[in-house]
């Protein structure tokens, strides 16, 4: 599809890469080892990887968003909720929590969440507020948990919506084009990283 240029503007818009850490998305990691299928999100980093090399050529803000779980974020709902889980997954220093494929460069922020949504008790707005950015690019894992919850947030503060279908990823096929039809219908523009990198190209030439 074609994606509006001005929703990708790198002068006004962040990548925001949600939790692409090994227990969540490698095999050996926490959630792969209670049997959860994580093809789906080693599957897309090679796609994350060209969208991020992209975002960076051309001079558009990345954010890396980070989970690290502590005995000091551990409430006793949190960790009732997740079945006690929480308790093993992304735990500060391990590397569990380091990240998969794709790492930060010097220079670019990131953001340490301990819920769900990186907008939850986070920098997270400020810093946007701070670089003047408009427009987020949603990339990450879990499609339908932490990067749609993070989306949600993102629109109820206003800002416009990208959702790559292409560079999230989840536990069930299912889930993830349930969130992919939830963006599309109420919250912003779904699209694939070439879609993405296709409008910025095309901003280069008419620049």
């Amino acid at each position: 599809m074609t994606v509006d240029p001005a929703l990708v503007d790198p002068a006004a818009t962040a990548v925001l890469v949600v939790d692409v850490q090994n227990d969540y998305c490698h095999p050996e990691g926490a959630l792969g080892r209670q049997g959860l299928p994580t093809a789906a999100a080693m599957g897309m980093i090679p796609t994350l990887e060209r969208l991020l090399e992209a975002a960076r050529t051309h001079g558009t803000r990345v954010i890396f968003i980070k989970t690290v779980h502590t005995d000091a974020t551990d409430s006793a709902a949190w960790i009732r909720r997740s079945g006690g889980i929480s308790t093993a997954v992304c735990r500060e220093n391990s590397w569990g929590g380091e990240y998969t494929g794709v790492a930060p460069r010097d220079g670019e922020v990131v953001v340490i969440k301990h819920r769900y949504s990186g907008f939850v008790n986070t920098r997270l707005d400020s810093v946007l507020r701070t670089l003047k950015v408009e427009n987020v690019i949603l990339t990450g894992v879990s499609t339908n948990v932490c990067v749609e919850s993070t989306a949600r947030d993102a629109y109820m503060r206003d800002y416009n919506l990208v959702f790559l279908s292409d560079c999230t990823a989840a536990y069930a096929q299912e889930d993830h084009d349930a969130t992919l039809r939830t963006m599309s219908r109420n919250f912003g523009t779904v699209a694939s990283a070439g879609d993405v990198i296709a409008a910025w190209e095309a901003t280069l030439v008419r620049g």
